[in-house]
């Protein structure tokens, strides 16, 4: 009856181990199990052992790959930290170096360099801190969501890290921000310092070149022509109206052969011989008046010298010229009824092949011309004698003989003129 039991036992257990490979052969297994010993079927015992040792193999291996990705994350948050670390020094090297300008020379040739390059650097790193923390905070998302536990005291150290970076960057910007202002303000008041020390030197120099000339009164003064070019010249620089008679006197000094050129000319638009004096090669003096001619009784060419005054109406076309106060020839019919046009350009020295320029060297004046002036109106012979004579001076109305009103270009230059001094008519 014991054995029985026994044979029973093994084929159950037999049954129960191998119920699940029906369709291989099957095998009845028989052990006898003494009386006072474990009942249960051994080779269920060892496949229960064999199921659960697998289960902790698998444990086993997710923790440890757990362990690797923790500790991957953790080499890499310390590179991210000496990275971060690394930046932080270099900002501060960069803002802690003196400015290669403060040298302690005092020279312009060295220029502050304009900080925004530091600010830009220090803003990019503060952008690359922030980058940073949020691919950490994306890595402590992706942890979470993965189920693997990020370290809280390696997140709260990175965070605090961080921070504390940042508040330098931020505090090193403001710094900086402050030299900036500061640097902006001393360069404005250099440069405000610079503009009125070069107002100041230009006063002086204006100063310097009206004082420069000797000249006692603005109208003491002559123009030099000393060669015949067709560049150098004097321009009056006030144009003449509309006008319907004239007057012109001046000094004139010249020995040039043949001819003395062309003391004065005015053109206009249209017209470049709207008046113009000129003794060209061996013709005489002449004077054109809108293209007209008439020859003028004048001789000039002998080194003195000379008053001359001629006056023009359009009634008729009636002129008149005078030598040293002296009435020497008239005539009529030199563009009778033409009114003298304006806004044309006065040049003294040449002629004009067109208004202001193209000059002809042939026709240039050489030699010295002083107290040239102009009215709109007839003079009084007594008062073309009393200006040869030098017993008075008059300033024309239309063009006065100053200083500031004639330029002189080409090497053409003023010098001092003393009205009469020693008879100049007669040296």
């Amino acid at each position: 009856m014991r054995a029985s039991s026994v044979w029973l036992l093994c084929v159950l257990c037999v049954n129960a181990v191998h119920g699940q490979e029906e369709e291989k052969e099957k095998r009845f297994l028989c052990t006898v199990v003494p009386a006072d010993k474990d009942s249960s079927c051994p080779v269920q015992t060892e496949f229960v052992q064999s199921v659960q040792g697998e289960g902790l193999k698998k444990t086993l291996m997710q923790l440890r790959e757990t362990v690797l990705q923790q500790k991957e994350t953790i080499t890499h948050q310390l590179g991210a930290i000496k990275e971060l670390t690394s930046k932080l020094s270099q900002c501060e090297r960069t803002v802690e170096e003196p400015p290669s300008w403060t040298n302690g020379k005092d020279t312009m040739d060295d220029v502050p360099r304009d900080p925004n390059e530091t600010l830009d650097t220090l803003g990019k790193t503060i952008h690359s801190l922030k980058d940073r923390l949020q691919n950490l905070e994306q890595q402590q998302l992706r942890a979470s969501l993965s189920g693997t536990p990020f370290p809280s005291e390696l997140q709260d150290m990175l965070q605090r890290r961080l921070g504390d970076l940042e508040s330098q960057l931020l505090s090193k910007v403001n710094e900086l921000e402050e030299e900036k202002s500061q640097l902006y303000n001393e360069t404005s008041v250099h440069r405000q310092q610079t503009e009125n020390t070069l107002n100041t030197l230009i006063n002086r120099i204006s100063d310097l070149e009206k004082a420069g000339t000797g000249f006692k009164s603005p109208a003491d003064f002559k123009v030099f022509l000393p060669l015949r070019t067709n560049y150098l010249f004097g321009r009056v620089k006030k144009s003449l109206p509309e006008m319907y008679a004239f007057t012109v006197c001046m000094w004139l000094k010249s020995s040039a052969t043949p001819g003395i050129g062309t003391p004065f000319s005015y053109g206009v638009p249209g017209q470049a011989n709207e008046i113009v004096m000129i003794e060209w090669g061996n013709n005489p003096i002449e004077l054109l008046i809108n293209d007209k001619v008439a020859q003028l009784p004048l001789s000039l060419n002998d080194g003195k010298w000379h008053h001359i005054c001629i006056t023009w109406t359009t009634r008729d076309g009636l002129w008149e010229t005078y030598q040293d106060g002296q009435k020497v020839g008239s005539g009529e019919n030199l563009a009778p009824w033409h009114p003298i046009k304006p806004d044309g350009v006065l040049i003294l020295g040449q002629e004009q092949d067109m208004v202001g320029g193209r000059f002809d060297a042939t026709q240039a004046f050489v030699g010295e011309l002083g107290h040239f002036n102009m009215w709109d109106r007839l003079l009084r012979p007594v008062d073309i004698s009393a200006m040869a004579n030098c017993s008075s001076y008059m300033s024309g109305n239309v063009v006065a003989w100053t200083d500031s009103n004639i330029e002189v270009f080409g090497g053409a230059s003023k010098r001092p003129f003393e009205l009469c001094e020693d008879r100049i008519f007669n040296n």
